[in-house]
């Protein structure tokens, strides 16, 4: 069945934080248009809706979904119909899956079958059995498997933006500082940010099945770290090997946030509304929601996250009101004698002393990867100078790549590195590049003008980064004959493959720091995909 005539269509199904997120960045940046929402929130639903969808008039049929699978059901019985009749009703080209990280798997295997293009934000699954489930899924629903008869795109967005673009080029295109030795990537996720997300929120909690901080968190650094140092390099053919680590180790604890460390003088509260200290202490929810954002107009993150909709109740029914609902919810808590586990885990709590939380998760962590050497046969280097070098090795010689993830920072989530190569060295901090040769002594400044600011907010631009190529690669697809291999790494810039073993590393990672051991990859990997569920 061919598609229907007009611009590319999607369905965001979340219409939270990271929905809006790419809502705004189709909208704005793109010829496509989102289509249809699907949210269980009525009042969020509205909102994105109004604002992205049908704007001032009622939506239309197909536009509006309470729930993902009131959609699917639609959307299955939309295509009986329009066999019969082809102009009843529209679909959509694509979907961005936005929800909470726990359902991606369930979403993702029941619409692989409707051969739809997938926008899926990051992490895939909060395992590496579900990671490998939901690539099957999406291979298993292609006539070509084992590859996607569709593009299928991962929300890693450091990939896509400008700073890391820049870098990818002066790194291996250009080469200014030969072969990779060593590569320091630190992500600094700002010491509120950390509390709000990984302390009160809703990724506070570690699983056995290693949903940890560095999966929520950091996954994007991981794919980051392996896009420059285990990828094919820019312009090399389809099928050019990647340069695979040989081990993988990690050390990691909860350093700060628990019990041991709350302040004597808190007291027995477990909220900071009630607690008597609550001015004296930085994490006060009070400081962080309203003294820092409510008092000043904000009404962006984090304090969207704590009260959806308080820019309507801002704008509508005035401060005082706004103030009274925030303070309302920060006042409400748990108490783990007379609440289940299972009704604490099931949402934040934004009012929690953060020295009283039921957090989990690493808030300070070391990933040390390696690699050995790998040349490939001369015969089969590839084309172009991004191959082609000076090192007997291809670029491809032995080498060390370490991740820090720390949460107490004054930097927000702006990564920054060093990178140390054979003639020279790399420093980056998401603004400026900076690289020195050794044989000249030459200190050269690389930057690139600032992307606007809503761009510029949506890491480095990375958010619109990965959107405009997701919308260009299936734009190429549906509309200019390509095949879907070729618009997946030509313009998407990254394959299933890679988006799964990007997944797999973190796992490897967070199966050393528990265990305390190095993970070899070749036969890690290996034992994993043999027990793939059939």
């Amino acid at each position: 069945m061919s598609r229907e005539p007009g611009p590319l269509r999607f369905l965001v199904i979340g219409a939270g934080q990271r929905g809006y997120a790419y809502g705004k960045a189709v909208t704005d940046a793109t010829d496509g248009v989102i289509h249809a929402v699907a949210e269980p929130n009525d009042d969020s639903r509205q909102r994105f809706g109004r604002k992205y969808v049908w704007g001032d008039k009622p939506a239309a049929a197909g536009q509006e979904f309470k729930d993902w699978k009131d959609w699917l059901e639609w959307e299955k019985e939309r295509r009986k119909l329009t066999y019969s009749s082809p102009s009843l009703c529209t679909g959509v080209d694509g979907v961005f899956i936005c929800t909470l990280d726990e359902s991606h798997l369930e979403i993702v295997q029941a619409i692989a079958p409707l051969n739809l293009h997938i926008m899926c934000e990051k992490p895939l699954a909060l395992s590496l059995t579900d990671t490998l489930l939901a690539s099957k899924a999406i291979t298993d629903a292609s006539p070509t498997s084992p590859l996607p008869s569709k593009i299928f795109s991962i929300g890693h967005v450091l990939r896509y933006s400008p700073h890391n673009q820049l870098l990818r080029k002066l790194l291996l295109t250009d080469r200014l500082i030969g072969d990779v030795i060593s590569l320091e990537h630190t992500e600094p996720v700002g010491w509120s940010h950390f509390s709000h997300s990984f302390v009160r929120g809703n990724w506070r909690r570690e699983t056995a099945a290693a949903d940890g901080s560095l999966l929520t968190k950091c996954c994007h650094d991981i794919d980051f770290i392996l896009w420059l140092l285990c990828s094919p390099p820019p312009g090399a053919p389809l099928d050019h090997p990647e340069h695979l680590p040989r081990t993988i180790t990690s050390s990691g604890m909860l350093a700060q946030f628990n019990k041991a460390n709350k302040p004597a003088a808190a007291g027995s509260s477990t909220n900071c509304v009630s607690c008597p200290i609550e001015r004296d202490c930085i994490y006060s929810s009070v400081k962080i929601y309203n003294d820092k954002c409510l008092a000043k107009g904000k009404t962006g993150f984090p304090i969207r996250n704590v009260i959806p909709e308080i820019e309507d109740i801002l704008s509508t029914d005035g401060m005082e009101t706004a103030k009274d609902r925030l303070l309302g919810m920060l006042a409400e808590d748990y108490d783990t004698k007379t609440m289940r586990d299972e009704e604490i885990a099931a949402r934040p709590w934004y009012g929690r002393c953060v020295y009283e939380c039921d957090n989990s998760v690493c808030d300070d962590q070391f990933v040390t990867m390696s690699w050995g050497n790998d040349p490939l046969p001369q015969n089969d280097t590839g084309s172009g100078s991004t191959t082609t070098t000076s090192s007997p090795l291809g670029g491809r010689g032995a080498k060390l790549a370490t991740l820090h993830m720390v949460a107490p920072t004054e930097s927000q989530c702006v990564r920054r590195g060093r990178i140390s190569g054979t003639l020279g060295e790399m420093t980056y901090d998401g603004e400026t590049i900076n690289i020195y040769t050794f044989e000249t002594g030459e200190k050269k400044k690389y930057s690139i003008p600032p992307p606007p600011p809503e761009e510029a907010e949506s890491h480095g631009g990375g958010d619109y980064g990965l959107t405009r190529t997701f919308v260009r690669a299936v734009d190429a697809v549906e509309n200019k004959g390509w095949d879907v291999k070729k618009g997946q790494v030509e313009i998407l810039g990254c394959t299933l493959e890679e988006a799964i073993r990007s997944h797999a590393v973190v796992f490897a990672a967070e199966e050393a720091r528990r265990n305390e051991v190095v993970v070899r990859w070749d036969d890690w990997w290996a034992k994993k995909t043999a027990q793939l569920p059939n």
